[in-house]
């Protein structure tokens, strides 16, 4: 697949070094300049190769951190529900206890094996609604870099660069072709916090 200047454009991510064939995209360049950014701000030039810090790009721009605070939000959430869940329980549990005298041991056995057994569901149920938080974010983050690319093939193709390397993975390089501030810069002016994440399908609510 033909890129510029003749080259084949490569973008170079993640720890397994995939290599990913990816086209400049005209939309970002064109939302760039409706922003009013200069497409070659800070990048260095005559470098064939820039570095990038794909963490910081997740963690400091506006897309990154809006996924970031929906996790935690859910993440909240699922802590305050299990909290009033674990009350509502003790309370169950401690009337239990005290009704204990007056049942026959037969009839508190009953009893108490219907709360185990509800106690089990509720875990299960939450275990699952965390589950369900973990994929989300898994998912986001994927999303996440799939949506960047464009930006992040524009920026290349304005550096005259051929590849883009994450930065943890590179032994030995000059800070002169990190292009993560650019990268954020960019991020932010074309998506900012992005459209809605990914949904995963919810589980269904404790009892």
């Amino acid at each position: 697949m033909p890129g510029v200047r003749g080259h084949r454009v490569m973008l170079v991510w993640g720890a397994g070094l995939a290599v990913l064939s990816l086209l400049a995209a005209g939309s970002a360049l064109a939302q760039l300049a409706a922003e009013g950014l200069e497409p070659r701000t800070n990048l260095p030039q005559g470098s064939a190769v820039l570095t990038l810090d794909q963490d910081r790009l997740f963690a400091e721009s506006a897309f990154g951190r809006a996924l970031q605070a929906r996790t935690a939000d859910a993440t909240s959430a699922l802590s305050a529900e299990n909290l009033k869940i674990e009350k509502r329980l003790e309370e169950e549990e401690r009337d239990l206890t005290e009704r204990r005298p007056a049942l026959s041991v037969e009839d508190f056995a009953v009893l108490a094996d219907a709360f185990d057994v509800k106690v089990n569901g509720i875990r299960t149920a939450q275990d699952a609604k965390n589950r369900n938080i973990t994929q989300t974010a898994e998912a986001d983050r994927k999303r996440f870099l799939s949506t960047i690319f464009p930006v992040l093939g524009e920026l290349m193709t304005d550096a005259g660069a051929v590849a883009v390397l994450p930065k943890s993975t590179v032994f030995m390089s000059l800070n002169a072709i990190d292009v993560t501030d650019e990268a954020i810069r960019r991020i932010d002016a074309v998506l900012g916090e992005g459209a809605e994440p990914a949904k995963v399908p919810q589980a269904p609510s404790g009892p």
